[in-house]
């Protein structure tokens, strides 16, 4: 049997479970601790195959997020020296958590928000905001607004636009990361200008 089929059975079976949002929940949760690989790259087909249900994945992916970035703020409270710089080392994420960190003490808010929409890793956000002691609340109030800008956003695109998305994304995907990451350090600019 050619693997295609195989791989076109398992994706219909997938798409067609019960268990689906609870697939993307638990995806984003170790997305936003443990895998640095970005999201985008399993919503993109799943809203295509789902495009009637583009709300209810957007909320389990961000809830899923979520979660992550809670248990990720609390292990850079309680655990930073220990857990957390095992993550930045596994990750290899260390020498961008010592420069955001100094971005981080003066503008928090901005940065956290610049972090969740940016391809920028968000466990190092969220390991900051924890070790520094951030407020919870405004930790995750940033973690809401920007990823739910992310997720509902490109959940929006994918179900307005369809297919095009996919190939849009298949072909800039490294620059749109780029453009947003200017784009956003250059919001971030105005802000802690003002």
């Amino acid at each position: 049997m050619p693997k295609d089929s195989r791989a076109d059975r398992w994706l219909a079976r997938l798409l067609d479970s019960k268990s689906l949002l609870w697939m993307v929940f638990v995806l984003s949760f170790l997305e936003s601790i443990l895998l640095p690989v970005p999201l985008e790259l399993v919503l993109i087909p799943l809203l295509l195959h789902r495009r009637e249900r583009w709300f209810a994945i957007a909320t389990a992916t961000l809830a899923g997020c979520l979660v992550g970035a809670t248990l990720g703020y609390f292990v850079g409270v309680y655990f930073f020296e220990t857990a957390g710089q095992w993550l930045l080392q596994w990750t290899g994420f260390s020498a961008e958590f010592a420069s955001f960190q100094e971005t981080f003490n003066e503008q928090a808010f901005a940065t956290l928000m610049l972090v969740g929409i940016t391809p920028i890793p968000f466990q190092v956000g969220m390991l900051t905001a924890g070790s520094t002691g951030y407020p919870y609340v405004l930790f995750l109030l940033a973690s809401l607004l920007a990823r739910g800008l992310r997720y509902y956003g490109l959940a929006l695109l994918v179900y307005w636009l369809g297919e095009r998305v996919l190939n849009w994304w298949q072909q800039h995907s490294k620059s749109l990361g780029w453009g947003v990451l200017i784009a956003g350090i250059a919001i971030y600019l105005v802000i802690i200008s003002l």
